[in-house]
């Protein structure tokens, strides 16, 4: 037995599961509190003492998203061409994107940027061969702002080596790598998000000043979205039909999609912008207690139930954020906010994204997921009820998956099979197909 322990540390808890890489079983799991301060390095302790019985462990991979995760600002040509398919790329690269900019940059441009404090810029502009000129002129403004943050160019190829540079005169630190937008309606992503990955451990974790020197940085392998993604594409690839999985936090719900595109959807480019087929959105205003009253607001606004006893419970967990459900009511008002937020992320995440534009086609999904704390502590119904709720919701604007299973990730895997799947996938492959078969028969 060979033992790899994959932890996520998260900006609340950080969680670990111990998997035997020589047959991709799940040997133990373990979570405590994540101590940003004093060291974040103190939690992943806890969870190896936690997990020390087992046995040797042979290797250590973590991804993160404590200290707020990975911040990125976009800044692109159009607000609805470029700038939109960089932010979708962001998102999927496991980022939260804090700001978006498009057209010339300018001096409130610059400070708006700056004010926004992202960790990273992801600068894009053009088609491959297209217009380059504001790409290279906001290339020219980054270069003499003053900001400190890495910079990934992922725009117009041709003007790549200007680009390269003009921020190279002025010391800035970046990487060029492939157009997310090469030609109308195609997007890009793989090149950009193996980018913004690696800047992310080069210059992000180490410099959030999590850790004093205790080898947190050289651990950490990704940020913890960026591993969720890669996780669900293994899921979907192992499952053999389209994955959907809503992600309940403390202080955002992420929704995950693979899909596989058929018929219509396989031949035609569904907006200018470009269609991720793998592809995570954010609801930085649904989280089961930091944002505990953005799933009061949310239930208002589109128009879902919500009883007055709930809505008290709400307003306590938003501003006793440690508080855990212990009575069968309190679970009842964890059920009802984990309700919400679920259904109304995944409409968010399956509606339009402009006039114009069709849904995202999730008529096809053979699979809906749960994932996050309420789901792992919560009563074995709360699953059933908040998942089945989404499955039978008609207010998303698209055509409802007509014979989705539904399961849960109370082991919470999903995160180390995108760790495992590039150092050990037939590991990766075989924990994922346990998800999977779980799945099904529930």
């Amino acid at each position: 037995m060979t033992l790899a322990l994959c932890v996520d540390v998260g900006s609340t808890f950080t969680k670990a599961v111990l998997v035997d890489v020589s047959t991709g079983a799940l040997v133990g799991a373990a979570s405590s509190p994540t101590t940003v301060e004093p060291d974040v390095m103190d939690g992943v302790d806890a969870v190896c003492r936690e997990l020390a019985a087992h046995g040797p462990v042979a290797e250590t991979l973590v991804c993160s998203s404590a200290g707020g995760g990975l911040r990125i600002a976009v800044v692109g040509y159009e607000r609805e061409v470029t700038a939109e398919a960089g932010h979708r790329v962001a998102l999927s690269a496991g980022g939260r994107v804090v700001h978006v900019s498009s057209g010339l940059l300018d001096g409130d441009g610059v400070r708006q940027l700056r004010a926004a404090s992202p960790d990273l810029v992801l600068l894009v502009g053009g088609t491959d061969g297209g217009n380059a000129d504001v790409l290279r002129h906001n290339a020219a403004r980054l270069a003499s702002a003053r900001v400190s943050m890495p910079v990934v160019v992922a725009g117009n190829a041709e003007a790549a080596d200007e680009v390269s540079q003009a921020l190279s005169r002025t010391g800035r630190r970046h990487v060029v790598t492939a157009n997310v937008l090469p030609r109308i309606g195609v997007i890009a992503p793989h090149e950009a998000r193996s980018a913004i990955r690696e800047a992310f451990l080069e210059h992000v974790i180490g410099g959030k000043g999590l850790s004093r020197g205790r080898g947190f940085t050289e651990l950490v392998r990704a940020a913890t979205p960026d591993a969720v993604l890669a996780g669900v594409e293994l899921l979907a690839d192992v499952f053999g039909e389209d994955v959907l999985v809503v992600d309940i936090g403390g202080a955002t719900t992420d929704v995950y999609s693979v899909l596989r595109p058929q018929g219509e959807d396989a031949r035609i480019e569904r907006d200018v912008a470009g269609s991720l087929w793998q592809e995570r959105t954010v609801e930085a205003d649904l989280g089961m207690r930091w944002n505990a009253l953005g799933i009061v607001e949310a239930a208002d606004r589109e128009n879902l139930p919500l009883a007055d006893d709930t809505r008290a419970y709400a307003v306590h967990v938003a501003s006793v954020t440690s508080h855990r459900a212990s009575t069968d009511e309190e679970w009842a008002h964890e059920c009802a906010l984990a309700r919400v937020a679920a259904t109304v992320a995944a409409r968010r995440h399956g509606r339009s994204r402009a006039a114009g534009d069709r849904p995202r086609p999730l008529a096809d999904v053979g699979l809906l997921l749960g994932s996050g704390g309420v789901f792992r502590h919560g009563p074995a119904a709360l699953g059933d009820e908040v998942l089945t709720a989404v499955l039978a919701d008609h207010g998303g604007g698209w055509t409802l998956p007509a014979t989705a299973a539904h399961g849960e990730d109370t082991a919470y895997v999903l995160f180390a099979c995108g760790l495992l799947a590039g150092r050990h996938p037939l590991a990766a492959r075989a924990l994922a197909a346990t998800l999977a078969r779980d799945s099904e028969k529930a």
